[in-house]
């Protein structure tokens, strides 16, 4: 995010001496992207970042994928599925590809692992609960209806107020604002259905109370050649030792009631409700909004073939009216995967002729690779979703 910020003590020029004031040297961290050839920022640290003491195996949760085949629509019941508390290790996977995946996890109040994700950035949707997410960057308010977006390789940790259910899309790239949205220096341009001032990033510092806390583990998702692995990191100093840092890359979250919708004469396609995108997905989000004002206007969508890609959406809030019928609730995730033409339930067509304004809220992740189930997705499916449509409960 092509935004600059600054926070805590900083030396006039970069990379020049800056010390405490008993002489002692701050010691640098550069964290960017795309080898030093993107955003970055840049951390004065009290101790070493790069001081571990020991490096050990993290079995991660049940990362099993199984491929949609045969090919159906699928309704996940995210709202059914347990979890244990902690906000990163009890995550459940639900779908997942080689570009993104998505979990999901009701936390419990205690706070979670120190946490950093090298496989790419995170976009977590906060469903409901409050509370901080602490990082290397800065404390991080969070509540419902927020996006929290986290750097790849961004230490932090997860400390809920309340019980948070969080939905978690985890990229293995970088995950931004739609580039159609900002100018060729990276501001945010008069189209888009949001701007800077709508980001919300640390407004103060995170030092902990010792800083020479020995001992302290990170847990760490990271790459290889087989796949994505965790080890748990022990630092001989706590990493939250940060004393100021300035740049263009760090956390923030999005509220979606201040993103704008954008409205048409006619049904709008789901691109106008992009809000961010990654590498081979993108996430939209759909709102309370006034729908079409032509006279013979369909306000729901119309039937289309997803050639390209998969089509998932989470129902977080209000009255979807083209799923009436189909059995989706609130908590409720539909999969539509490439080559099922999908589109509302029958009845909601008629019925929703002459309704001027549409109060549901959902997000929606659309990939460019197909999607597989993870095995929290498999323990909440409804069997008979896909055959709504025909009016039907069960195949045959």
């Amino acid at each position: 995010m092509a935004y600059y910020r600054a926070l805590g003590e900083l030396p006039r020029q970069r990379h020049t001496q800056h010390r405490d004031p008993e002489g002692r040297l701050y010691l640098e961290e550069l964290m960017g992207e795309e080898g030093f050839s993107s955003d970055s920022s840049l951390l004065y640290h009290r101790g070493v970042p790069s001081a571990i003491v020991a490096s050990r195996v993290w079995e991660l949760p049940d990362q099993t994928r199984t491929a949609n085949h045969p090919l159906a629509p699928r309704h996940l019941r995210l709202h059914d599925l347990e979890t244990g508390p902690d906000a990163v290790t009890d995550r459940r996977l639900v779908l997942g590809n080689a570009d993104v995946r998505i979990s999901y996890v009701v936390t419990g109040t205690a706070a979670s692992a120190l946490y950093r994700n090298a496989t790419g950035d995170e976009c977590v949707f906060v469903e409901a609960g409050s509370g901080v997410v602490e990082t290397v960057f800065g404390p991080l308010p969070y509540r419902a209806g927020d996006y929290v977006l986290l750097p790849r390789a961004t230490t932090h940790r997860w400390v809920p107020a309340e019980i948070s259910r969080l939905y978690a899309v985890e990229a293995n790239s970088h995950i931004a604002p739609p580039r159609r949205y900002l100018s060729r220096y990276g501001q945010l341009l008069e189209h888009a259905p949001y701007c800077e001032r709508d980001l919300h990033g640390p407004t103060e510092l995170l030092l902990v109370e010792d800083p020479a806390a020995l001992d302290v583990e990170v847990l760490v998702k990271h790459r290889t050649s087989a796949g994505v692995v965790g080890t748990v990191l022990t630092y001989a100093t706590h990493p939250f030792d940060v004393v100021g840092w300035d740049g263009c890359l760090y956390p923030y979250t999005f509220n979606t009631e201040d993103y704008m919708p954008i409205t048409g004469k006619v049904h709008q396609p789901p691109p106008v409700h992009q809000v961010f995108e990654g590498d081979r997905f993108v996430i939209c989000n759909f709102l309370p909004r006034k729908v079409d004002y032509h006279p013979l206007a369909v306000p729901v969508p119309y039937f289309h073939s997803n050639v390209d890609s998969d089509e998932v959406m989470f129902y977080v809030a209000g009255d979807y009216e083209a799923r009436k019928g189909s059995g989706i609730g609130l908590g409720s995730i539909s999969w539509h995967p490439g080559g099922h033409a999908h589109g509302p339930q029958p009845a909601a067509i008629e019925a929703s002729l002459g309704a001027e304004s549409f109060e549901e809220s959902a997000v929606m992740v659309d990939t460019f690779a197909p999607l597989e189930l993870g095995e929290g997705g498999a323990a909440v499916e409804d069997p008979a979703y896909a055959w709504t449509w025909a009016g039907r409960h069960l195949p045959g």
